[in-house]
C-alpha cells in the first residue's frame, strides 16, 4: 500500500468518524428536548379592551368561578362572584391597563371547555433557554357572557367561522430573571389573527401549580392595528374606534403545562 493510498484511507476515516461525532451530537441535543403540554381542561385563553366600559372582555372558561360576565350579561350566566356587590357599576370610561384581566383566576382548576392545545420545548428545564413552541385557541368558544355581544365578537370581529383558529408561536425568551421558584421573561414570537400573522412581544410568567406548571401570557395590540394589519373595518368596531374610545387589546392565556419528559423534538 502507498504512502497516498493510506493518507486518503486515513482523511476518509476521519471525515466518516467526524460525521458520525456531529450525527450523535444532534442525536443527543435532540434528545435533550424537554416537552411540556397544555391541558385543556385546565387551561383558558381571555381577551380585553382598554378601556373595558365593564364589559369588554371574554374568556374561554366561563365556568372558572373567579371570572364573572360584565354589564348587561345575559340570563343564566352565574359565576360564584357574578351577583357579588361591585366596585364599579354602568358603562364608564376609565382607562385601566394594570387590572389585565380583570378577574384573573385565583387557582388552576379543571373546569374550562378544550378551547386550547399546545406544547413548550426547551433543553433547559430552569431559565428556559431555548424556549420555542405554540398555543391554539379556538376563537369560537370564547364567550362574554352576552349573547348579543358574543354574536357580534364571532361574526364581526373574530370572523370565527373564517379563521377558527387563533394562535401565538413562541419563538425565543428574552430577558429571563427567576426568583425562587417563579421565572419571569418577555416571549418573542408571532401572534395569527383572523389568518394575519404578526410579529409581538408577550409578557410572560411561569410557576408550579396543580401537578404541573402554571404559565400565565399576555401581549396588547393597539385597536387602530385591527384595522390596519388585521382587516377589521370601522363599521364592524363600531362607536369604540370611531369616537376614539378604544384604545389597546390585550389578549392572554392562562395555562397548565405538564413536563412529558425526555423525548425527540
Amino acid at each position: 500500500m502507498t504512502l497516498r493510498s493510506r493518507s486518503l484511507r486515513g482523511l476518509v476515516g476521519c471525515t466518516i468518524a467526524a460525521a458520525l461525532v456531529c450525527l450523535f451530537a444532534a442525536q443527543a441535543q435532540a434528545q435533550a428536548q424537554t416537552r411540556w403540554t397544555v391541558d385543556p381542561k385546565a387551561s383558558l385563553a381571555w381577551w380585553q379592551i382598554d378601556p373595558h366600559l365593564n364589559h369588554l372582555w371574554g374568556t374561554t372558561c366561563p365556568a372558572e368561578p373567579s371570572w364573572r360576565p360584565g354589564e348587561g350579561r345575559s340570563a343564566g350566566w352565574y359565576t360564584e362572584e357574578a351577583m357579588m356587590a361591585r366596585a364599579s357599576k354602568g358603562f364608564s370610561n376609565v382607562s385601566d391597563t394594570t387590572h389585565v384581566p380583570l378577574y384573573p383566576r385565583r387557582r388552576v382548576r379543571f373546569v374550562c371547555s378544550e378551547a386550547l392545545q399546545g406544547q413548550i420545548v426547551t433543553p433547559d428545564t430552569v431559565r428556559w433557554r431555548g424556549a420555542r413552541g405554540q398555543v391554539v385557541v379556538q376563537a369560537k368558544l370564547i364567550a362574554t357572557g352576552e349573547n348579543m355581544r358574543d354574536v357580534y365578537m364571532q361574526e364581526g370581529v373574530f370572523t370565527s367561522s373564517s379563521y377558527p383558529e387563533i394562535k401565538f408561536t413562541l419563538d425565543s425568551l428574552v430577558d429571563v430573571t427567576r426568583r425562587a421558584d417563579t421565572l419571569h421573561a418577555t416571549g418573542v414570537g408571532t401572534f395569527l389573527f383572523r389568518g394575519v400573522s404578526k410579529p409581538v412581544t408577550a409578557d410572560i410568567k411561569a410557576f408550579p401549580e396543580a401537578g404541573g406548571t402554571r404559565v400565565l401570557a399576555k401581549l396588547r395590540i393597539p385597536v387602530k392595528s385591527l384595522m390596519s394589519e388585521f382587516g377589521i373595518t370601522k363599521r364592524v368596531l363600531g362607536l369604540g374606534v370611531y369616537m376614539n374610545i378604544w384604545k389597546e387589546l390585550f389578549f392572554g392565556v392562562d395555562l397548565l403545562v405538564h413536563r412529558e419528559g425526555v423525548g425527540a423534538d
